[in-house]
Formats: structure tokens, C-alpha cells, sequence
């Protein structure tokens, strides 16, 4: 089931109306959040409830055997190792079996060996690398020691399955989700309605921000072959704020969904466009996975532990399995790997100029500091956007041989209300942290009245200023 879809629509207002007034005790709460997600998530292909049910399960199962086991470190980490290995062969053999199996075979052919290969061709369950590494930081956090594990197997599994992020996340962790499930919840008029102030706010991002740049998007990429560099560049920069409008939006009416429940989700996004180097970028940036990749992998590795050689190495491989997590293709490989080496870089840098992290950047400095990396991301997005770095590199030949900024006027007119859209998206973008946080605190002491009408002129703006054709969520494939 889609937010931007009629069903949705029907959906959210009978489930609040069930979760509050007819489940008032916790534990039918949870069971009524568990049957409501599976149902959200079934809508789509009801075959794959098995999936996460089998997931859940075994994550459950893993902590109880891990608590009972806790005198005996070697049969928890055979325990934890276990099910670690039991959810990446499920999202291996669902996301990446087909990948693996086709490019050993074409590595074997360059050695001169001759092989065929079976493909599976699957259908890729939606969300599978979302929940999979929500499910494994719960295993992971509760052999560290982190967070104990719960014998309440219903809250557990609205932990996995809880429908607002169970798609395209923010991806939680259990140390701050599952105790949330675990304690009565009282309805709170002014959350709920803060929670339908930012869905709102996620909306006009997807259907009115995202969803219109993606009209020129999509033509751009789908006929590169045909267009000069300065249209291409374009391109580029309008998918560049496609995919903020599309992510954060999904974020914010997941994160404003989840707050009429009385549930609160991690924030996903920053201002990453106004990130003053790619370290920070990744600060700000889909922050649950890039922060999950940080404390389950980077540092598993040694991250900044053992020498500076290492520390590079480390950051490189991190970005380049963050890059393959978003799908089973060079594209995303490369991507990843851009990522990484730029983080190494970064990292090098730092070291020989002595500068410190977190520390601050003022006047030109800042200026270009954000500049240059808004413009590498830019450059990055166009292999993440394409389907094979073939094409990549082709267009951004094009740009640096056929770009003429002359031709600007003329695209202007041509396309003026997505370069509206677009320079609303970039205001909005660039707005400071104050402006956004005295704008929210303005909304909740207004009168119940007020807020209102303010919901109802959201609303009407939303529906006047959509795009004409509904684009799925980019991040819904991943």
C-alpha cells in the first residue's frame, strides 16, 4: 500500500480510529498494530508475510537464546552469528543471488572457462533491506549488551512490522523503538496534530516538489542521447532535489504518520544539501542507514582504531556495501564506492591540515566548502540515477563537451514551473534550523481552531499543486 494512494487514505483514518477508541489496552494496541501492518504490507503481495514473519521470529527467538545463554560467550556468538547469517542469506537470495551468479560466470568466461548460470528471477519483496537490518541490530544490540532482550513476542513484532517505516524505513533501532511498544500509550491531541503537520509537510515534498521535477527528470535520462549538456546538467540538478523530495517526504509523513499513534521515529534528514564537506553530508543524509552502517559495520571493521591506512580502507569498503544495500547493480556499486573514496579523502585531508571533526567553517570557506560538495553529490546522483555506468559516463561527457549556459533562458521558459518548483525546493532546503523550529512552535500554540483551518489550507495547496502523474517512491525498489 502506498501513502500517496486512495487506500492509503481510507486506511490511516479507520486504523486511528481502532488503535485509540476500540484497543485501548496496550497489548491488544500492539496486536492490532502487528495485524494492521501486515495487512499494509500484504496489500502488495501477501506471499511475502511470510517472509517477515519468518524474520521476525527467528530475531525474537535469537534474543531469548541469547539472554538464556548468558553465561556462555562462545554459544552466544555461534547464536548471534546464526541468525546474523540467516538474515543476509534471505536478502542475498532475494536481492542478490541473480547479481553474483552473473558476474562470476563473466568472470569465468575472462579466465576462459565456459558456464552457464540459473537466475531465480524473483520478485524482490518491498522493504526486505529495511526490516532485514532493523531485525539485525536487534540481535546485534542485545549480544553487546546494549539493550535486554523481550519476551513480549507481539511488541516485538510491531518493533519489525510497525507499517509507517516498514517500507522504506527510517530504519530503527530496538534500543529506541521496541521500548516504546512496551509502555501504555495515552492520546495526545497536539502530537497527533503535529503528526499531520509533518505528513502534510512529506507530501507537498513527494506530490508537489518531487513528483513535478520528476516529469523533466524523466524525460532528460530517458533521452540523454538526444539533449546538449547544459538541458543534461539540469537534469542532473533537478534529480538531485527529485530524490530530497522523494526521501524526506517519504521520511517526514512516516515519521508524522507515526506520531498520531504515539510513536516517535528517528529524524532521516538534516539540510544534507547544506552539508560543508561529504563527511558531514553522510551526517545528514538518510541518517538511520548511514548512522546503522557506522556503528554495525565501519566500526566492526576497526574503523578509526587501527592506523590510517586502515581507517581509508574501512571507509571505502563501508560506502561500497552501503552502495550494493540499495540494489543488486554496478551502478549502486559505484556510487557507493565514489562515496567512499571521497570519505577517505576527506579523511586524509583533515589529517594534514590539522582541522578537527565538527569544527566549524565561516565566510568564503563555508561557502565553497558547501558549493564543492553539493556539486560532487550532484555529479554522484547521475550514476545512482542511471542504470549502468556506461551511461553515467556518457552523459556526463556530453555535459563537459556540449555545455552551453547560453541555452539556459531558453529552458527556463520552457520548463518555468518545475524551475519554480525547483527553486522552491532549494529555499525551503536552505531555510535555517531556527526558521523551521519558530514555524512549529508558531503552529502548536495556536488554537485548536487555527490549527485547522492551517491543516485545510495545507491540504488544498497539496491537492491544487500536484503533479499530474503519480510517481512511485524512489526508495520503495531498495
Amino acid at each position: 500500500m502506498l501513502f500517496n494512494s486512495i487506500e492509503f487514505l481510507i486506511f490511516l483514518p479507520l486504523v486511528f480510529f481502532g488503535y485509540w477508541f476500540v484497543f485501548k489496552s496496550l497489548r491488544w494496541q500492539n496486536l492490532f498494530v502487528v495485524a494492521v501492518s501486515y495487512l499494509f504490507y500484504g496489500w502488495w503481495d501477501w506471499r511475502f508475510l511470510l517472509l517477515i514473519l519468518f524474520t521476525s521470529l527467528c530475531s525474537y527467538l535469537s534474543g531469548v537464546y541469547l539472554e538464556k545463554c548468558a553465561g556462555n560467550r562462545s554459544v552466544q556468538k555461534w547464536i548471534s552469528a546464526g541468525n546474523i547469517l540467516l538474515n543476509l542469506s534471505i536478502l542475498g537470495v532475494f536481492k542478490y543471488f541473480d547479481f553474483f551468479t552473473e558476474n562470476l560466470v563473466n568472470v569465468l568466461h575472462l579466465l576462459g572457462w565456459d558456464a552457464d548460470y540459473v537466475t531465480l528471477n524473483i520478485l524482490l519483496p518491498v522493504g526486505i533491506s529495511f526490516y532485514t537490518f532493523q531485525a539485525l541490530s536487534y540481535t546485534i544490540d542485545v549480544y553487546q549488551g546494549k539493550i535486554k532482550a523481550t519476551h513480549d513476542i507481539v511488541a516485538f513484532f510491531a518493533y519489525i512490522s510497525f507499517f509507517p517505516q516498514l517500507v522504506a524505513g527510517p530504519i530503527e533501532r530496538a534500543t529506541h523503538l521496541l521500548p516504546q511498544f512496551l509502555r501504555p500509550r495515552n492520546f495526545d491531541c497536539d502530537l497527533a496534530l503535529d503528526g499531520i503537520r509533518q505528513m502534510l509537510w512529506g507530501f507537498f515534498k513527494k506530490v508537489v516538489v518531487a513528483d513535478n521535477c520528476a516529469l523533466f527528470v524523466n524525460g532528460v535520462f530517458e533521452n540523454y542521447q538526444t539533449l546538449d549538456g547544459s538541458t543534461l546538467f539540469l537534469g542532473a540538478f533537478f534529480f538531485t532535489i527529485q530524490i530530497y523530495g522523494d526521501f524526506s517526504g517519504y521520511s517526514d509523513i512516516a515519521i508524522g504518520c507515526a506520531r498520531l499513534f504515539g510513536i516517535d521515529l528517528m529524524q532521516n534528514f538534516k539540510y544534507p544539501y547544506f552539508s560543508r564537506d561529504i563527511a558531514e553530508f553522510w551526517r545528514r543524509w538518510h541518517i538511520s542507514l548511514s548512522s546503522w552502517l557506522k556503528d554495525y559495520l565501519y566500526i566492526s571493521l576497526g574503523g578509526n582504531r587501527k592506523g590510517k591506512i586502515r581507517q581509508y580502507a574501512n571507509l571505502i569498503i563501508t560506502m561500497f556495501l552501503g552502495g550494493l544495500w540499495h540494489g543488486a547493480s554496478w551502478n549502486f556499486v559505484i556510487w557507493g564506492l565514489f562515496h567512499g573514496i571521497a570519505l577517505a579523502a576527506h579523511k586524509f585531508w583533515m589529517t594534514l591540515t590539522g582541522r578537527k571533526k565538527g569544527e566549524e567553517s565561516h565566510g568564503i570557506r563555508r561557502f565553497f566548502g558547501i558549493l564543492i560538495t553539493f556539486h560532487f553529490v550532484c555529479f554522484c546522483w547521475i550514476c545512482f540515477r542511471n542504470a549502468d555506468f556506461s551511461t553515467s559516463l556518457d552523459m556526463i561527457k556530453q555535459i563537459c563537451t556540449t555545455f552551453r549556459p547560453q541555452l539556459f533562458p531558453q529552458l527556463i521558459a520552457g520548463y518555468w514551473e518545475v524551475f519554480a518548483l525547483m527553486a522552491l525546493g532549494f529555499c525551503l532546503h536552505f531555510c535555517p534550523d531556527r526558521w523551521e523550529n519558530a514555524c512549529c512552535k508558531t503552529v502548536i500554540r495556536l488554537p485548536l481552531m487555527g490549527k485547522a483551518v492551517l491543516m485545510l489550507a495545507l491540504i488544498y495547496l497539496v491537492i491544487q499543486m500536484k503533479s499530474t502523474e503519480i510517481q512511485p517512491f524512489i526508495y520503495f525498489q531498495f
